[in-house]
């Protein structure tokens, strides 16, 4: 218990604690964009590769697969044998493998070095999260560095946008992975200046049934929704690899309840507030994604924007995340429930969803598509900080890694399932819509743009539909009190006590 109270007096008064923040934020942003800023360079990528149509999906899902799949063994490594070390080594190998996909010669090389990037990306992100975690107790602080936090997440696959369009346009595409280099070699040097950890447990074993099982059954899922936009949602392959996930999951769920040093203890999950913030977050990130995959495409193709102008375009998003997260909802989250910020979040976002299914061939961007942009990420803004802040909440040490891995779980996940769910939907959507007009005659190319739009507005109505699930369930699901406000989970509580 002395222990435990020196380590968190130190954190609470280590004067350069702030500055460990930018590190982790750096970290954090630098993860986070990687799974879009590829985006607007593609094109460019697969004509230099030779990259086939049916192909080039996987410069996305090859780090998203690893990266979604893997996290819950990346945040169980952090707590065995120390978040720092952990953080130092995600960077080290992140830059390696964006410097191999920078270079890369073929197709395959590029896909293994995202592939990779995705695998220390699983390591990278749980430990920067219970490092911040861990640095930052006193609830003001908490709640202040958290808003910084969930600005970065919320806001990074934008900023990822904005970064490859101008990589893309000015230098090349490769710049998009080689970007990351410099940022880790800062990071990793901060790191090892700034910030402080306890020990890992040493004596503690790896859950490897459990790693098989939970990782396993998670890469089936993923694989299976990235597989399902060019097969179809009937395709034997797909639902095998459905069955296979869930079958995998629910025997990983069984184990944990067995095994003695579970992957991932159950209590968490069980948690009313926690279960309620991984739902939150994996149901907004399913609308997010599929915004933004919708909107590059519309911008580009339809409203024929440059690269750069592309990315621009997102920049209101990106600034109306960070207002959100830092001048309202750090401002007063120590003084209302979660939940409170969270459901009216997701309604605000819904709001812009919604103006975004009026948009057609012709639509004008600063009375039609800034708005809608606008009310995403305010929503966006007060959801995602009280989310991490509340799953991370009065978490005992040696699990807050393996609980960040499930919080950044969530995110990938979603996002991997809201990109092949709302493209599908889009899709058929589109070829039903050309294939009744074109039997009426009529301009093929503009019928064309418009079956595309057309698929685009539907596949947003479903996506609002989820942001107002999402709402639903953090107002009915997280009950907690204002941050500031808590008392210790028992988790906590009893580790206090040891």
């Amino acid at each position: 218990m002395d222990r435990t109270r020196t380590d968190q007096s130190t954190a609470a008064t280590d004067p350069r604690r702030w500055w460990g923040l930018v590190v982790i934020a750096l970290a954090q942003l630098m993860v986070v964009l990687d799974a879009t800023i590829v985006n607007i360079a593609l094109p460019s990528a697969q004509q230099d590769l030779g990259i086939s149509d049916g192909d080039r999906q996987w410069v996305i899902t090859a780090y998203t697969l690893a990266f979604g799949g893997l996290l819950l063994l990346g945040g169980r490594i952090a707590d065995l044998v120390g978040r720092k070390r952990t953080f130092v080594i995600g960077l080290v190998g992140f830059a390696a493998a964006s410097a191999l996909g920078g270079a890369a010669q073929t197709s395959g090389m590029l896909f293994g070095a995202r592939a990779l990037q995705g695998v220390f990306a699983a390591v990278l992100a749980p430990s920067a999260l219970s490092l911040l975690t861990t640095t930052f107790t006193d609830p003001k602080e908490r709640g202040k560095a958290f808003s910084i936090y969930g600005a970065l997440a919320g806001s990074g696959s934008a900023i990822g946008f904005i970064v490859g369009g101008l990589l893309t346009e000015y230098l090349d595409w490769r710049w998009c992975l080689y970007v990351n280099v410099p940022i880790a070699v800062i990071a990793v040097f901060g790191a090892l200046a700034l910030l402080h950890d306890r020990p890992g447990h040493a004596g503690a074993r790896l859950d490897v049934p459990g790693v098989l099982l939970g990782c396993g059954g998670l890469v089936a899922i993923v694989y299976g929704f990235s597989e399902a936009e060019p097969r179809g949602w009937t395709d034997a392959l797909v639902l095998g690899l459905f069955a296979a996930g869930v079958v995998l999951l629910v025997t990983f769920v069984w184990w944990q309840s067995k095994a003695p040093v579970p992957l991932l203890p159950l209590h968490i999950v069980k948690d009313r507030n926690r279960a309620g913030c991984f739902l939150t977050m994996g149901l907004a990130v399913i609308g997010m994604f599929g915004l933004f995959l919708f909107m590059t495409y519309y911008l580009q193709v339809i409203l024929a924007y440059s690269p750069v102008k592309t990315g621009l375009a997102f920049l209101p998003l990106t600034a109306a995340i960070i207002i959100g997260s830092t001048q309202i909802s750090a401002r007063v989250m120590h003084r209302v429930p979660p939940r409170l910020l969270m459901a009216p979040g997701m309604v605000l976002a819904a709001s812009g969803m919604l103006i975004l299914t009026q948009m057609t061939v012709h639509s004008d961007y600063a009375t039609e598509i800034l708005p809608a942009l606008v009310l995403m990420g305010l929503g966006m803004g007060l959801t995602f900080m009280p989310v991490f802040a509340t799953a991370t909440a009065g978490i005992a040490p040696q699990d807050s890694g393996v609980t960040s891995a499930t919080v950044n779980t969530s995110q990938q996940v979603g996002g991997s399932i809201g990109t092949a769910l709302l493209n599908t939907i889009a899709t058929t959507s589109s070829t039903a819509y050309v294939t009744a007009h074109l039997t009426t005659g009529g301009d093929r190319a503009l019928i064309a743009k418009e079956g595309i739009v057309h698929g685009y507005t539907v596949a947003i109505w479903c996506a609002a539909g989820i942001m107002l699930l999402a709402g639903l369930v953090a107002a009915l699901m997280v009950t907690a009190k204002p941050l500031g406000h808590d008392a210790p989970a028992d988790g906590a509580l009893k580790e206090s006590m040891a």
